[in-house]
């Protein structure tokens, strides 16, 4: 659970005392808090945005105060490091552009909408020699890391099982979760959040048990798995037709820990220790959050890391892994093919 990030490439891409020139594909939501947390990541400049409509460009351009591009390789080719901010189903395309300009990558989760699809994006970043690292934000909060040097410094035993789960009931019917051709469902939008913290404390995952409900446009408004990994049992849940914002559990054979709503956004958590000595982690967060895998990621740019030891491409890969299984014992299937092993 090291938080030093690993030196691949012994060259540096981005020189120490230069400004990391990000750019942003995509003007929604996340793109917008990605680039309200940019000024709480040092040495750091938005340089432009690109996005299909060049209105919604433009608009995004004056409100964050940079440039709207022409096209995207003219961003790619001006910028040190990327962000993917659009729908998953895009991802794939908008990485492999960008990795031919030796462009670095953040890509939002999912990065991509299958283990085949994500396979092709790490091994296309290899072969170029570039930084990708899938922006998985809950391990760099500060609440995050007071947990991880608690449980170092004083464990709660051998960990064996953990839940977490989130369900949102009021998502409009045209969202994009609900659109089998855009990757939608709860299990890529909300459930690979879950699979992340299952994986970080418990291992590699080797079986998956799921139960669930499909909705009318083929994709998964419920989903409940049960999965089993080297050092342990997780349950897991996601949902986007009922209310299940909460906490997550982490128990081991000598206390737990509740990580308190919403765990994603991590802030507080209570360590129980048997014996009945209990601990109070509160760790506020600035920014929005999205600014501490930013600033991650721009250490790692400046070492000349091509991956990040935090969120690997392995862990990547284990996460999505979990996902692609827990669908297709669902019966959902995108329109691509699906890869469901654990290698």
């Amino acid at each position: 659970m090291s938080n030093e990030p690993s030196i691949e490439n012994p060259t540096p891409k981005v020189k120490p005392s230069s400004p990391i020139r990000w750019g942003i594909v995509g003007v929604g939501n996340i793109a917008g808090r990605f680039a309200q947390g940019l000024n709480f990541v040092p040495n750091t400049t938005l340089t432009g945005v690109w996005a299909r409509r060049e209105s919604e460009s433009a608009r995004f351009a004056a409100q964050y105060s940079t440039q709207a591009f022409a096209t995207f390789e003219e961003m790619v080719n001006s910028i040190d490091a990327l962000y993917i901010a659009t729908l998953q189903d895009s991802h794939a395309d908008y990485a492999l552009r960008a990795f031919a300009a030796k462009c670095a990558v953040l890509c939002e989760k999912p990065a991509a909408v299958s283990a085949i699809a994500l396979k092709k994006i790490q091994d296309a970043a290899t072969e170029a020699n570039v930084l990708f690292m899938e922006a998985m934000k809950p391990p760099f909060f500060p609440l995050f890391k007071r947990l991880t040097k608690q449980l170092a410094d004083e464990p709660i035993g051998d960990i064996k099982f953990v839940r977490a789960g989130s369900s949102i009931p009021d998502a409009p019917e045209d969202h994009p979760s609900f659109k089998l051709e855009l990757g939608g469902g709860s299990l890529l939008n909300i459930g690979i959040y879950e699979a992340f913290l299952a994986i970080y404390f418990l291992g590699k995952p080797l079986k998956v048990q799921t139960l669930g409900r499909v909705g009318e446009s083929g994709v998964d408004i419920f989903a409940s798995l049960n999965v089993l990994h080297e050092k342990g049992i997780s349950q897991l849940f996601s949902g986007l037709d009922v209310d299940g914002k909460g906490d997550a559990v982490i128990a081991g054979t000598k206390g737990s820990v509740t990580i308190h709503e919403n765990w994603w956004n991590p802030s507080r958590a209570t360590v129980h220790y048997v014996g009945g000595r209990v601990v109070e982690l509160d760790a506020p967060f600035e920014g929005g959050g999205l600014n501490y895998e930013t600033d991650h990621f721009c250490e790692l740019l400046r070492q000349g890391a091509t991956e990040s030891p935090i969120i690997s491409h392995v862990l990547s890969q284990q996460m999505i892994s979990i996902l692609d299984v827990a669908r297709e014992e669902l019966g959902v299937v995108y329109p691509c093919a699906i890869d469901h092993t654990f290698e």
